[in-house]
């Protein structure tokens, strides 16, 4: 093998290398870091993080407020209150909105929008 070749070779792997490092660095990391702190809230005591609306949902079937949106220190019982909030309104247009962007839902695998579930 000659010299050229060679060199090329281990430029090659150290370029593989480092794609697959990058790679890897972000798996697993997006949007935990950037999440709003789980709500320390009596109210309910069990949580979940909805992905695509960037909020705590109470997942605590003991609790009055269970499957309720929460979000600025109040609690929403459906989306479509969630998404009436001028303060969500807001958080959903900043750079501090920890949810996916509504463009991701689209996209091959997604199917079509509306209809049951939609």
């Amino acid at each position: 093998m000659s010299k050229t070749s060679l060199l090329m070779k281990k430029v090659s792997v150290a370029l593989t290398g480092g794609i697959v490092v990058t790679s890897l660095a972000g798996c697993g990391s997006s949007q935990t870091a950037d999440r709003p702190d789980k709500p320390q809230n009596d109210d309910c005591r069990d949580w979940e993080f909805d992905d695509d609306e960037g909020v705590w949902v109470c997942d605590d079937s003991t609790s009055s407020h269970y499957h309720s949106y929460y979000h600025g220190g109040f609690f929403y019982p459906s989306k479509r209150s969630l998404h009436g909030s001028s303060s969500y309104k807001s958080y959903k247009t900043s750079s501090k909105f920890a949810g996916h962007s509504s463009s991701s839902k689209g996209g091959f695998g997604k199917g079509s929008f509306g209809g049951f579930g939609g």
